[in-house]
């Protein structure tokens, strides 16, 4: 399920990154929240997820619950955000990012199981308009993206931090499309914010994946992204240092056939077991 507190802890613990608030406190009321290492079994394991897996995910967590009586909770952001909470010190006890960018940088600073992170999850990079709209693209190179716009603005993920925007600045400066945009956006803190406003009808088109059209009735797809306009979309999954016991088992699961069929009906595309890259 989603976890009540991590909504809360989350902006203590960026609080933390500015200098403007402390690790006890919000240390204190995660251990009141999730139970402390060296007790019993924890009666929920917390992971921090990208925010595009969270209608997936959640379904998964209740599977897994049903399976072995342990519970998940989940706090969904974009992965720089939930990265930059664990660096601080966040008791997550797995990180299921948007992308490989992130997990290495846990790495790197050692604060992930060695032997843990696994490539879990494909998508796709779609371009939506509002469900009503009779917008049609063909996206190939040199497509008019800023007259498809007209008066309004494209709204897409953060391209300076957040995954899903990475992707679609990748992909549109690729296509020769994104100097026609790039002062034309409305920036989404996540992937999930861009897609509320194409649903809100606030911006005419948007880039998504396509998990999150899928999840999303006022929205529908117009076009699709090559796969060869922009680096593969991985969303790998890695243990931190300090996962209790039960995490791995929820890592196992998220491979198995019973979740693999969740995954592919939100719109995600379940990649081959790799563990570490390889």
């Amino acid at each position: 399920m989603t976890s009540q507190w991590p909504r809360h802890a989350l902006v203590g613990w960026a609080l933390t990154l500015l200098g403007a608030g402390t690790a006890g406190s919000a240390g204190a009321a995660c251990a009141a929240g999730a139970g402390t290492a060296g007790e019993h079994a924890p009666t929920a394991l917390l992971v921090f997820a990208a925010a595009s897996l969270s209608d997936a995910l959640e379904e998964v967590d209740r599977a897994f619950t049903a399976r072995t009586g342990v519970h998940v909770n989940a706090s969904y952001a974009a992965s720089s955000l939930l990265a930059k909470q664990i660096q601080a010190g966040a008791p997550a006890d797995a990180f299921f990012s948007a992308d490989l960018a992130w997990v290495d940088y846990l790495e790197e600073r050692g604060l992930l199981q060695r032997g843990s992170r696994r490539e879990v999850l494909g998508n796709a990079l779609v371009l939506i308009a509002p469900a009503d709209s009779p917008l049609r693209l063909s996206i190939t190179p040199g497509f008019d993206l800023a007259a498809a716009l007209a008066a309004g603005r494209l709204a897409m993920a953060d391209p300076d931090s957040v995954p899903a925007g990475q992707y679609a600045r990748a992909a549109l400066t690729k296509l020769g499309a994104w100097q026609g945009v790039s002062e034309r956006l409305v920036r989404g803190e996540n992937v999930r914010a861009a897609l509320a406003y194409v649903a809100r009808g606030e911006a005419p088109l948007g880039i998504v994946y396509r998990s999150d059209a899928q999840a999303e009735r006022r929205v529908r797809v117009v076009g699709v992204f090559p796969e060869d306009t922009h680096p593969p979309i991985v969303y790998p999954l890695a243990l931190t240092v300090r996962a209790r016991a039960p995490a791995a088992r929820f890592a196992d699961f998220l491979t198995s056939e019973t979740a693999r069929q969740i995954f592919t009906r939100y719109g995600f595309a379940p990649l081959p077991t790799r563990r570490d890259g390889k």
